[in-house]
């Protein structure tokens, strides 16, 4: 019994260092089967220490927020990087908007368009696009995440990959540097490896606060991102990072 208490306690701290945690590394790390691990993640669950995902699990108070509540965090830095990407938008382009916070204030700057073709599979961004009257606007289907407000699944997948559009702009929840992006939720991930799939132009719209996080869910490597808003309090070194691989960095103020 000392032992599962000194391992769970160990575990805590790790999710406390890094926000998240994988059954894969702690099964290497503390010397014990990724079932034992497993039963531990649930475990810690059940005490709402953490909320399981597959194949970890985060801090709670890292995910467990409303759309809502992440709407508010660093909202004036959002607006300013979701003004700047609506900037690259032209006159009868195709986008994609995925779901996220970030992604969801580029829906607050396309009034002036004549004609735009919007898809998007986030609830919170259609329902904010009927105000336009010049918008066609159109959904995947699929079956709701609560904390993002998405439509994921097959569904969702096979309407994507019937599409071709110019420009995706994608929200994500971290980014490793020379590996790639990454969100939170698997089912979200593939989904936007789809969406990577089915556009021209694939731009990342992220704070600079997401270069000091990862996510469990692997979306894409930076080979595959052609351009990141994000703003000035980047660090150099991210900024290096990102132009060694091609990506061209657009810097809100």
């Amino acid at each position: 019994m000392k032992k599962t208490a000194e391992r769970r306690s160990k575990i805590l701290q790790v999710l406390d260092e890094q926000g998240q945690v994988n059954v894969s590394n702690l099964s290497e790390m503390l010397g014990v089967s990724e079932v034992t691990i497993r039963n531990d993640l649930d475990k810690l669950e059940k005490n709402k220490l953490l909320i399981r995902a597959h194949g970890g699990a985060f801090k709670t108070s890292n995910i467990a927020l409303t759309v809502t509540e992440k709407k508010k965090i660093n909202l004036d830095v959002k607006r300013k990087i979701g003004a700047k990407a609506a900037s690259f938008i032209e006159e009868n382009d195709s986008i994609i908007l995925d779901s996220g916070t970030t992604t969801f204030e580029i829906s607050n700057n396309l009034g002036r368009f004549e004609k735009l073709t919007v898809i998007s599979n986030a609830l919170d961004i259609v329902n904010n696009l009927v105000k336009y009257e010049h918008l066609e606007v159109f959904m995947p289907g699929g079956y709701l995440k609560e904390f993002s407000m998405s439509l994921v699944g097959p569904m969702a997948e096979r309407n994507f990959r019937q599409v071709q559009c110019r420009k995706l702009f994608l929200g994500v929840d971290g980014i490793k540097p020379d590996v790639g992006v990454y969100t939170h939720y698997m089912e979200e991930a593939y989904l936007n490896q789809i969406m990577i799939d089915s556009a021209d132009e694939v731009i990342v719209v992220a704070d600079s606060s997401k270069f000091k996080r990862s996510g469990l869910a692997y979306i894409c490597g930076l080979e595959r991102v052609h351009k990141v808003i994000t703003d000035s309090a980047i660090e150099e070194d991210s900024i290096r990072m990102l132009q060694k691989n091609n990506i061209e960095v657009v810097i809100v103020d």
